[in-house]
């Protein structure tokens, strides 16, 4: 048996752009994405502070240290520049081990940039 675990989360995320005519996808500054694992094209579930709406799309790498979030495609429509997101990223554990996964965390500020620590709960 499995369980799907919390692998890593970006806490209040802002969004710098959207760009609706792209093919979709979440654009994240790749020293972001690094920090806390995520890998270009993984699955990413999003949560949007400032509208309640969640989408799951995937996570392409940005120019490091931009601070760039760009909600691409139709994701363009759940969001806009300036909204605070959380982004989410999920592991397939066995589950013996489920009990010892701790994922990653990173708080940012509204600048995207660390406010604080990167966070093992």
């Amino acid at each position: 048996m499995f369980s799907i675990m919390l692998k890593s989360k970006l806490h209040k995320a802002r969004v710098t752009e959207t760009a609706l005519d792209y093919e979709g996808s979440l654009t994240i500054d790749r020293d972001l994405m690094d920090a806390v694992k995520l890998l270009p094209y993984e699955k990413v579930l999003v949560a949007n502070l400032n509208n309640s709406n969640r989408f799951e799309t995937y996570a392409i790498p940005g120019k490091a240290g931009s601070g760039v979030i760009c909600l691409n495609g139709a994701t363009a429509h759940l969001g806009a520049v300036g909204d605070s997101i959380i982004i989410f990223s999920f592991a397939v554990v066995p589950a013996d081990e489920a009990r010892h996964q701790r994922p990653l965390v990173l708080a940012l500020d509204e600048n995207n940039k660390p406010d604080g620590p990167l966070k093992k709960i």
